[in-house]
């Protein structure tokens, strides 16, 4: 049964997935002007840099529920976490130093993407009774789809993206490899780690999103700093290794590798799969997850906050994850047989010492509660999408939800534990899950592209060129414009 299943998620992430996601990206990376390459200074300038000078505060006149840098604090604890340590470690243990370069290829086309879904997210958002804006793919289906096209069938990608996004609430691997590190690292079970995961997730999300935006905020960049800081001292240390370390990269992403150990070698496609797999569960781009968050952030252009979304990613991927395959590949433990969160662990504890373990394991139960409680808040978006024609039922499943959320995560655990299902397995279940909402919002990001060049060649005149928009190019820039 399981080798079926493997062959189903072989398939979903060979030639279909990496066509559309590739073919997508290009085809908005060319559209754009190779914006995320030419305009990096300026995403830059006009995201963190900006925050740094001015603040955490609204941009201009734009109204939401939260500032852009807790959607995007909230984005990145919901996106960098345990795709970035187990689950690229995973992808250095099956398909070796080569995945690196499709995990980058994907980064690369995945920051334009992750700017598309935002700024479409944050264009089709809608007020619910409270005044409270809310967003995300199932909006843009219904109001893009829908509304503007007049495609009556708009529910059925709808249903399918909801489902695929909502099986990931009952087949998560956070609360797994969370308690996986914290258990190698501390020497406790695998079920009194997860407990005590349990409990952090009740803190976080018992206030809600609005909550949940100003704790992210003060939590996530200092899991980043965090890690990254660790990171790089290994790699400074370790400095006269990495032309090799490089080598190993570009050879394995063209050729597959072939290590002692547990690690048995991996074809060229298996190398490119595993990469572009572990890249879109890491930093979601393409998935439709983020679009969710940042679209309750304060801003007066949708393309302002679509460019937190690229720049989201290139902190997920082209720093944090970029580091933990350094970190693995230099200190050579890609090989020993090790896979998941302890793959890493023991990259680091070589790097830095056995000590180093505990020190990342904390790291790790960070990340893992700000990726758990980022969900959290997708999760109750789409909730609120399905249930705002019945506002006391939203209420009291809302209440319902917030209650048994962290169960499942747990149930994964015990399973895990009980029936001795390998890390390998229960990433394969990940990949499933991914895989199905990216199919569905990237074909719905294609159908409106037109709506993002639209919005896209409006900020440029503003913001870019700063330059009057003729009377002819004007258009609204929110759906929903006041």
């Amino acid at each position: 049964m399981l080798a079926y299943f493997e062959a189903l998620v072989g398939f979903l992430w060979g030639l279909p997935i990496i066509v559309i996601i590739l073919g997508t990206g290009f085809y908005f990376t060319f559209k754009t002007g190779f914006f995320q390459v030419f305009h990096l200074k300026h995403i830059f300038s006009e995201t963190i840099c900006k925050i740094i000078k001015k603040g955490n505060k609204a941009e201009g006149e734009g109204k939401g529920l939260i500032t852009p840098f807790e959607a995007v604090a909230t984005a990145i604890g919901g996106s960098v976490g345990v795709g970035n340590i187990g689950g690229v470690a995973t992808a250095m243990a099956v398909g070796g130093p080569g995945s690196l370069f499709w995990l980058w290829i994907a980064a690369f086309v995945g920051m334009i993407l992750k700017m598309a879904e935002v700024s479409l997210g944050v264009y089709y958002r809608e007020k619910d009774e409270k005044g409270d804006p809310y967003g995300g793919p199932t909006y843009y289906m219904e109001k893009g789809l829908g509304e503007e096209k007049g495609h009556k069938w708009w529910l059925i990608p709808a249903a399918i993206f909801g489902g695929g996004i909502f099986s990931t609430f009952f087949i998560t691997v956070q609360n797994y490899t969370v308690s996986e590190a914290v258990s190698a690292a501390f020497g406790i079970k695998i079920i009194y780690a997860s407990i005590i995961y349990i409990v952090c997730n009740y803190i976080l999300i018992i206030g809600g999103i609005k909550s949940l935006g100003k704790l992210a905020g003060k939590i996530v960049p200092f899991m980043c700093v965090f890690y990254v800081g660790a990171a790089l001292y290994i790699v400074a240390i370790n400095i006269g290794n990495l032309p090799a370390t490089l080598g190993l990269v570009f050879k394995g992403a063209f050729t597959g590798t072939a290590a002692a150990g547990g690690f048995a070698g991996a074809a060229f496609s298996q190398v490119m799969r595993i990469g572009m797999a572990r890249s879109v569960f890491s930093n979601e781009a393409g998935w439709g997850s983020s679009p969710m968050i940042h679209a309750s952030a304060q801003t007066d252009h949708p393309i302002k906050q679509g460019l937190w979304g690229a720049f989201e990613v290139f902190i997920d991927t082209i720093v944090v994850c970029t580091l933990t395959c350094l970190v693995i590949i230099i200190t050579g433990v890609w090989s020993s047989g090790a896979t998941g969160a302890t793959l890493t662990l023991n990259a680091f504890a070589t790097g830095m010492g056995s000590a180093s373990k505990i020190f990342i394991a904390t790291g790790i139960f960070l990340f893992g509660v700000t990726t758990s409680s980022g969900w959290y808040a997708y999760y109750e978006i789409i909730l609120r999408h399905l249930m705002k024609s019945s506002p006391k039922l939203k209420d009291g499943i809302l209440k319902f939800y917030k209650i048994f959320y962290p169960v499942p995560g747990f149930v994964m655990v015990v399973m895990a534990t009980t029936i001795g299902m390998p890390g390998s397995t229960v990433w394969l279940f990940a990949d499933f899950t991914t895989a199905v909402p990216t199919f569905i919002n990237i074909a719905v990001m294609l159908s409106l592209s037109g709506t993002f060049f639209k919005l896209f060649k409006d900020y440029k005149t503003k913001y870019i060129l700063k330059e009057e928009v003729k009377p002819e190019d004007k258009i609204k820039v929110f759906y929903e414009e006041d």
